[in-house]
């Protein structure tokens, strides 16, 4: 992370956020006060934020550490360790309210933000919108705060979730951030268990490099390692209209590491057709389980209708009821859990959630009203469901989006902006799909039973490719 700075002005204004013990100061200024470094600074002065008590005298024995390294190779060097709320602090400086002839932008900063959800009617949450940033997560709040503490040209590195890349509760943040910030390098790990295997980390961490600077480099760098100590790293140079697309609305962030990822890009690239072009819509299943306690009941009865989670997806159609299983299969079917059911029709299910473990990132099923006879039907939350305006879609074209969605293809592209382990209805919304008659086509060479993956993939490569 250190090494991502270029070489620095004279005076280093160098801000660490969530500072823990110290380890990003230690590696910036052992980076700057290297004796092979071409150009060293004449000063180095730190403001580290870190509200745990517990960690300060670590981080004050780092700081005298950093202070003879410094003066080894004749760089002055201050800091000052504040332990208190960056988040609550920054804003008065965003605001202006501290800003006097001491308080001066910083031209560096590098963070390891904390990561936690923060609640819409939280102080936090309303501290950040007197600052004019809307974001539901800590680590987002921190580098949009030091985004903004930044003079032009200042540079920024930090590591974070990889979840901020797509989805539409980020999206505020995506759109301030690139704005402000000119994208240099993207880092991303291969396996959280080498990079991460002392913290319960359940999504992909990547590397941000960037710049305050309204213009936009030619090309990104996007990289990739293993996360082991002394690992290989693999980088390429991605044109950074492939990294954000100046035509997507949504502002997702790409990663394309390799020619492999590059080539799924290129093929992906010729499906232009909008959900909406194909009729069709995409829904959260409306059943929450611990809401809607009283109406579940594990087996089914005269007077329930089928209640789907993903246990029941079984080789590429929903098998129901599961029998002696963990979740309930019905809900009851009265007037009261009306708004909850969705008419007996055919229906492309997703799984919004899968385990970190799973191959597969995107799985689709379809729901077949022949092979589970009811007049209505609920999709449990863990769900998202593809119809016709509310209503069921035609088998031949169910068939061809499930076996489309299911393809390698479709998978590789959709990792290549989704680090996280959540199918948002926003994401399938914001691709883009073969044409109608195309996927009709398609849906017309499947039979009772998809295919195994390489003869879907098969198929899906003579059908579009």
């Amino acid at each position: 992370m250190a090494s991502l700075f270029a070489d620095r002005p004279p005076e280093i204004r160098l801000l660490d956020a969530g500072a823990g013990d110290g380890a990003l100061t230690a590696a910036f200024v052992k980076q700057f006060c290297d004796s092979g470094r071409r150009r060293r600074p004449k000063r180095i002065s730190v403001a580290a934020y870190e509200l745990d008590e517990a960690i300060v005298p670590a981080f004050q024995d780092t700081l005298d550490l950093c202070q003879v390294e410094s003066r080894r190779s004749g760089v002055q060097f201050s800091a000052e360790l504040r332990s208190e709320d960056f988040i609550e602090t920054a804003v008065g400086l965003v605001r202006g309210d501290l800003f006097g002839t001491s308080k001066t932008p910083f031209n560096a900063a590098i963070l390891n933000p904390p990561y936690r959800k923060i609640n819409s009617d939280s102080h936090t949450r309303r501290l950040l919108r007197e600052a004019g940033i809307e974001t539901s997560n800590l680590y987002t709040g921190f580098l949009a705060l030091a985004a903004k503490l930044l003079c032009e040209n200042g540079e920024m590195v930090a590591i974070c979730p990889r979840s901020f890349c797509n989805g539409p509760y980020f999206k505020p943040f995506r759109e301030q951030f690139l704005d402000m910030m000119s994208l240099r390098r993207l880092h991303l790990f291969e396996s959280r268990s080498s990079a991460f295997q002392r913290d319960d980390v359940l999504q992909e961490n990547i590397i941000v490099h960037a710049v305050k600077s309204p213009e936009r480099p030619q090309t990104v760098i996007v990289s990739t390692s293993s996360g082991e100590r002394d690992g290989e790293i693999v980088e390429r140079a991605c044109p950074y209209a492939d990294v954000v697309s100046p035509r997507d609305p949504e502002r997702f962030i790409h990663l394309v590491t390799g020619e492999s990822d590059e080539a799924v890009r290129q093929k992906i690239a010729r499906f232009t057709t909008p959900l909406a072009k194909l009729g069709l819509e995409v829904s959260t299943g409306r059943v929450v389980d611990f809401r809607a306690t009283e109406f579940l009941v594990q087996e089914a009865q005269d007077d329930t209708a089928p209640l789907i989670h993903p246990c029941h997806f079984t080789g590429g159609f929903v098998h129901w009821p599961k029998p002696g299983g963990r979740k309930p299969n019905g809900i009851c079917d009265t007037q009261r859990t009306q708004e909850l059911l969705v008419p007996g029709a055919i229906y492309v299910l997703m799984k919004r959630f899968t385990s970190k473990e799973e191959r597969r990132r995107v799985v689709a099923c379809i729901y077949d009203p022949h092979r589970i006879r009811a007049e209505r039907v609920g999709f449990e939350n863990h769900l998202n469901y593809f119809h016709a305006r509310g209503r069921g879609l035609p088998m031949d074209l169910a068939k061809g989006l499930a076996a489309f969605l299911n393809s390698t293809l479709v998978d590789v592209y959709f990792r290549q902006f989704n680090g996280h382990t959540q199918v948002n209805a926003t994401d399938l919304r914001n691709m883009r799909y073969p044409t109608r008659p195309e996927l009709e086509s398609l849906g017309r060479k499947i039979g009772d039973a998809f295919p195994n993956q390489s003869g879907l993939d098969a198929h899906v490569e003579r059908e579009f490719l």
